[in-house]
């Protein structure tokens, strides 16, 4: 129940009319963030060099367009009044009064009424404005007049308190807070009688126009003398402004007069058709407390606020629709209606006519596009298709998500790329003659068509489709062009025709379908000519709207040739929604919807073709004129200025030495970096449309580091010099340590070749030692010989021995026999105890690291492997360890056990291996 009474209020509050909103020009707001000064502005004025002065309490400020600059009095009073005269500025203060000169980008002051003694110490004298009145200067308070012929200062003193003198008619009058109004003649203040209606009357502007003479007091509105009398200004706008307090009042061009009020901002009224605009705090202005109004040489307005100052493009092609309390919504189009606009928004559908603002009832919900065909506007809204006509709304079918609707090029029916895919509609009357292209069920949100049968889509999300379809509408084919055309990032395709080609913006490059390859081609000449695009809208076959490196440009296509105009980003910084970018164009005037509302503008029809555009540069904050240095590793600040605030302003582009492409200045500001040491050319170029043409130039140097100066170069070479002599005092030194060396290397070398030829002497020694060793060794193993020979001999004896017994039958010669062998045999028995003792010298080493390995081995084992490291066969070793043939092999096999070797391993190798 809750939910339910809260939508019904937000429908009653949407369907009510809403009166906050109106088409105004656009207005620049400068707050104390922005020019770093007070608050109260009391004075506006434009000087020569196209600057704008303000006097804002405290300080003088300047602005040039790019930068802002405030300036004190000595005194440091407040400024209250500025009036220019050539090339000087001239201020009012508290009991002072004089002029500001700029001179290298710096405002100097010169005080005219310093030490004058022109003061009394009675009155409380604060110049409150400053006029110029028969080639002299005047300096008025509420107290006195003080007049300046360039020399000497005249005062002169009311009789009466004053609010302000005003030169109408070569006349010079003077009003009075309540006695009326007088002229000041020979010295002289004189009362004007026929104007005595104006008596007990602040009066705050007197203004002439088309031969009659506005006064406008504070709280009585405005009086008029025509033709000899005086009336109260006949307008309903002036029971208004009875209510409002009126501060200031101008005319301007195209017989609109301006007032601003103390407290419901400015009023423009228009005598031509008797409407007037209300630009206050409740709309666009920052404050609605006008305190001062200055028009510029565009004829567009300056207000001084009692709150910051605002620059109001009263003289501008430009309108803007703001919503600021939130009503609105987003807008994603807007028309033209003959009674005002249509617009359609995330909210809904919303009316302006009249200058009244209302929601158009049952229109709640996102609203994507608005198409006027014939008298009809065509409303794509989430919820369906709505048609707007002679003030009905209603719904034309359900088709949810109209996001666009084109005429097809090919005949009369129209194409609709809605949430659900494309829609063809023979007849927009009949909304029951509409057909589906089947098979594609998707997001479709731009479509387009040139030749019969053939559709191209875009999905909302990503891809490009080629639907190809009989007359029936029953799709044929059905393909993702960009997928089959290897296009991986196809995010976001966006879709425009030109010239009867339909062309493909995919990624930030541009394509077209070649049908011969069937896919996709870039197209060189849009690649070349629109680099850097996310948008675009076509408004006619000749012209469209693109949006380029964040900035809106109009182009017009001119045969082969585009002209391209900028649209200041001014005017939509920050409030473009992103992919849905809407033009609608109406005899001359472009719609653009922003994320707040929209924008009513002209195109300009050429570009200023000669600006006078002036260029300073700061390092620093410090003044840095042309052809001058600047140290090394500076940030060069250069202030691009044309002297134009409104839309005359130009289009300005800039290169650095003249290399690379041309860059856009922003906001007339820009910040030169790391530049390298030498001298640098900075060219401002004017944008024509077309071509880049040069205005004005700046040259500079940049000084070479500290560490490439001369004092520094004659350092390095002074420390290069030191060097070089230390370096042959090093040198020279290094040659007496070097000969003394080679004296001491020489007394080494003979030292050591001494003790070389003791260690030759001692080695040859050795050497000699070392042979009768060898020749002892070799008598050892002489020795060994002979007791082998020995043992042979007893094998003999034994073999002998055996024959005998086998042969001999007689015992006592058996006898006999053996007694004479075994006493032969005697005689080597001293020869077998020398062999084993030389055997054990010779095989000292052999026989200690077996023992060591194999420590479980037995003297007899030790002793086998003696005789196989001499290479001994197993029937010679027999007799050497007194055992059988059959013994030996026996303990060869025992001796391989103990030793862990396979049957494949040889006994032999093993032991000459150890």
């Amino acid at each position: 129940m809750k939910t339910s009474l809260l939508k019904l209020l937000f429908l009653f509050c949407l369907s009510s009319s809403f009166y906050a909103q109106e088409l105004l020009p656009f207005v620049e707001n400068y707050t104390k963030l922005n020019y770093e000064g007070d608050n109260q502005t009391w004075n506006v004025a434009q000087g020569e060099d196209d600057a704008m002065y303000f006097a804002n309490n405290h300080y003088l400020l300047r602005y040039d367009g790019v930068k802002w600059e405030k300036n004190m009095l000595p005194n440091k009073t407040v400024i209250r009044s500025i009036m220019v005269k050539d090339k000087r500025i001239y201020s009012g203060s508290y009991k002072e009064f004089g002029y500001w000169v700029r001179k290298n980008a710096k405002m100097h002051y010169v005080s005219i009424s310093n030490n004058k003694q022109i003061f009394s110490d009675r009155d409380n004298e604060e110049i409150w404005k400053i006029f110029e009145f028969n080639n002299k200067i005047y300096f008025q308070s509420f107290n006195a007049l003080f007049q300046f012929d360039g020399k000497r200062i005249k005062s002169f003193k009311f009789p009466f308190l004053a609010s302000y003198c005003f030169v109408i008619n070569n006349q010079l009058l003077v009003a009075a807070v309540d006695k009326g109004i007088y002229e000041f003649k020979d010295s002289q203040f004189v009362k004007i009688q026929r104007w005595s209606l104006l008596e007990n009357n602040v009066i705050h502007s007197i203004e002439k126009h088309q031969n009659k003479i506005y006064f406008f007091t504070k709280k009585k509105g405005i009086y008029v003398d025509e033709n000899g009398g005086l009336t109260a200004w006949k307008y309903p706008l002036n029971e208004i402004l009875k209510g409002a307090s009126i501060n200031v009042a101008k005319f301007i061009k195209n017989n609109r007069l301006v007032v601003g009020t103390a407290n419901r901002g400015v009023y423009i009224f228009d005598l031509n058709t008797g409407s007037y605009r209300n630009i206050n705090r409740n709309n666009v202005l920052m404050n609605s407390s006008i305190l001062s109004i200055a028009l510029d040489k565009e004829n567009d307005l300056w207000l001084g606020l009692d709150n910051g100052i605002a620059h109001v493009e009263v003289n501008s092609p430009v309108s803007i629709f703001h919503d600021n309390s939130g009503t609105l919504g987003s807008v994603y189009s807007v028309v033209k209606t003959d009674k005002g606009y249509l617009m359609a928004s995330n909210y809904g559908v919303f009316k302006y006519e009249g200058d009244v603002f209302s929601f158009i009832p049952n229109s709640q919900g996102q609203s994507w596009n608005i198409s006027k065909i014939d008298n009809k506007y065509l409303i794509g809204h989430d919820e369906g298709t709505f048609v707007y006509e002679n003030g009905i709304f209603s719904k034309l079918n359900g088709v949810n998500g109209g996001w666009n609707l084109i005429k097809s090029s090919i005949n009369n029916s129209y194409l609709q790329a809605s949430y659900s895919g494309v829609y063809v509609y023979d007849d927009l009357q009949n909304s029951d003659h509409k057909v589906m292209i089947p098979g594609l069920l998707k997001p479709i949100k731009y479509i387009a068509q040139n030749r019969k049968n053939e559709i191209w889509a875009a999905d909302n999300y990503r891809g490009l489709y080629r639907v190809v379809y009989n007359d029936s509408y029953e799709p044929l084919k059905i393909e993702n062009i960009t997928q089959k055309s290897k296009i991986t990032n196809d995010f976001g395709v966006k879709i425009f025709e030109f010239r009867n080609e339909i062309l493909y913006l995919i990624n930030n490059s541009w394509y077209t379908y070649n049908s011969i390859a069937d896919k996709l081609v870039k197209n060189e000449f849009f690649n070349t000519h629109f680099l850097n695009v996310s948008d675009i809208v076509k408004i006619d076959e000749d012209h469209f709207v693109i949006l380029q490196d964040g900035l809106l440009y109009q182009v017009y296509a001119n045969e082969n040739k585009f002209v391209k105009n900028l649209f200041l980003e001014k005017y939509y910084k920050g409030k473009i929604i992103n992919g849905n970018l809407k033009i609608f164009e109406s005899n001359g005037n472009y719609l653009l919807n922003l994320d707040d509302g929209f924008v009513s503008f002209k195109f300009k029809s050429k570009a200023n073709l000669n600006p006078q555009l002036k260029i300073e540069a700061f390092d620093k904050g410090v003044y840095v004129a042309n052809n001058s240095k600047i140290p090394y590793n500076s940030e060069l600040s250069i202030n691009v200025i044309s002297g134009k605030y409104g839309v005359e302003k130009p289009n300005i582009f800039y290169k650095l030495d003249k290399s690379g492409g041309f860059i856009p200045v922003k906001e007339g500001k820009i910040l030169l970096n790391n530049l390298e040491s030498g001298t640098h050319n900075f060219v401002a170029y004017n944008y024509s449309g077309s071509n880049y043409d040069e205005v004005t130039a700046f040259d500079f140097e940049v000084a070479k580091p500290w560490y490439f100066s001369f004092w520094m170069i004659v350092v390095y070479l002074l420390v290069i010099g030191a060097v070089l002599y230390l370096y042959y005092k090093w040198n020279k030194m290094r040659y007496l340590q070097k000969m003394k060396l080679r004296e001491e290397e020489l007394k080494h070398q003979k030292k050591i070749l001494e003790m070389e030829l003791k260690a030759e002497n001692e080695l040859n020694i050795q050497e000699y030692e070392k042979h009768i060793l060898e020749l002892e060794v070799l008598s050892k193993s002489s020795e060994v010989a002979g007791k082998s020979l020995s043992i042979a001999k007893q094998s003999e004896m034994i073999e002998n021995i055996q024959r005998i017994l086998e042969t001999e039958r007689d015992f006592n010669k058996l006898k006999s026999e053996i007694k004479k062998v075994i006493k032969i045999n005697e005689v080597y028995k001293h020869e077998w105890e020398i062999f084993e003792t030389n055997l054990n010298q010779i095989h000292n080493e052999f026989i200690t690291k077996l023992s060591k390995k194999y420590p479980h081995l037995t003297s007899k084992d030790i002793k086998l492997c003696v005789y196989l490291k001499m290479n001994l066969s197993s029937k010679e070793i027999a007799p050497l360890m007194n055992i059988s043939f059959r013994g030996v092999e026996l303990h060869r096999y025992r001796l391989r056990k103990k030793l862990n070797l396979s049957q494949d391993d040889n006994l032999s190798n093993f032991l000459l291996s150890i």
